[in-house]
């Protein structure tokens, strides 16, 4: 571990090289992985001898633009870090995938267990909206709560929210026992127990009434604009196109967004088009957003579910399949049946003395004449 410190010229210095809510020293600490600290009018930076090496010439270089500009933005931070060979991408720094979640829970780090997962933790970090599909067990909601855990840990975001549409599978709210909370508890329940692995239950419970950690249904989010928050919809499939559309044009500044659901599971009405689905066909070719689709080779759950969603799968490939094959087959019977109408059509047009169409039977009035 090696450090070295910068002088400044005064609090205002600091302030400025800080950044509003100390954007531009979180932006630099997250490009260099170093610690970045002030006391007694000096910034103190630790970390790798390489990399603090480099820090210090970008606040060196920021300094000197100060200054200049009387005034430093996050793209004046960037191009700093950018030219001491920090590596920018779409705003954010690319980490090799394999890399652990920098949480340690009960003495255990939590690490990504898949390729598909790694891929999926490394989209998070690279891009601020990422889209996640997969089955259930794949990690989806688990993955993205320690990576909103990490960003808040490191000073990256202010604020996490996490989000779930109340649709039900089934049953009405309306017979659930106790009052809207109590109602909607069970809906929430899945974000409240990853948030629980990651964090203590005191610590939480007071990020909680802080409203440093938020856990509410999408119908909450109407109205309302998250900067400098991480923010996750899980069960995205249960999304309408309208919902779907309210919830991403939440994203405020310096926040980040995944959205998680599986294709499979789908609750809502027949007929109902999912805002997910929509979603990806509308968006996944526009540039900075990530799209990721876990398999069944990436479930970490117990062994057997799997096995169940393999299982599930292959029973409706053959459904499918079978329909197909039906509705081909009564296409065909249409067709000949269609065909056999036509050619009785046209014997009769024709006069066709083979046609198997009868001829009208004959009148007493015919016989006599």
């Amino acid at each position: 571990m090696n450090e070295a410190t910068l002088s400044t010229a005064g609090p205002d210095e600091v302030l400025m090289l800080f950044g509003p809510r100390d954007q531009h020293v979180r932006k630099l600490r997250r490009l260099f992985g170093v610690d970045i600290t002030h006391r007694d009018g000096r910034i103190r930076i630790a970390g790798d001898e390489s990399k603090v090496g480099a820090a210090m010439r970008a606040l060196e270089k920021l300094r000197v633009i100060g200054r200049k500009k009387t005034g430093l933005s996050i793209g004046d931070v960037e191009t700093a870090a950018s030219e001491e060979g920090a590596v920018i991408e779409n705003g954010v720094p690319a980490r090799p995938s394999s890399e652990a979640i920098n949480i340690q829970h009960a003495g255990r780090k939590i690490t990504p267990r898949t390729p598909g997962q790694a891929k999926y933790v490394e989209a998070i970090r690279r891009h601020d909206l990422t889209f996640a599909t997969g089955p259930a067990g794949c990690g989806k909601t688990y993955l993205a709560v320690a990576t909103a855990v990490e960003a808040y840990k490191a000073g990256e975001v202010r604020k996490i929210v996490l989000v779930r549409p109340a649709v039900e599978a089934g049953e009405s709210l309306g017979f659930l026992p106790g009052d809207l909370r109590a109602k909607l508890n069970p809906y929430l329940r899945p974000l409240m127990d990853a948030l629980g692995e990651m964090v203590d239950f005191d610590q939480a419970r007071g990020l909680m009434e802080q409203d440093v950690i938020e856990i509410v249904p999408l119908a909450y989010m109407r109205g309302r604009t998250l900067n400098d928050a991480f923010i996750i919809l899980d069960e995205a499939q249960n999304t309408t196109v309208a919902q779907m559309k309210m919830f991403l044009t939440r994203m405020g500044e310096h926040s980040k967004m995944v959205v998680s659901g599986d294709a499979t599971q789908l609750d809502l009405p027949r007929g109902v088009r999912s805002g997910l689905h929509d979603a990806l066909y509308r968006l996944s070719h526009i540039k900075g957003i990530g799209v990721i689709r876990l398999g069944s080779h990436d479930i970490v759950r117990h062994r057997l579910v799997q096995a169940i969603v393999e299982a599930y799968e292959l029973s409706e490939k053959r459904d499918e399949q079978r329909d197909g094959q039906r509705g081909g087959q009564r296409g065909e019977q249409r067709s000949d049946s269609r065909d056999a109408v036509e050619k009785r059509s046209d014997d009769e047009t024709n006069g066709n003395p083979d046609s198997d169409v009868d001829a009208p039977p004959s009148t007493a009035s015919d016989e006599s004449s």
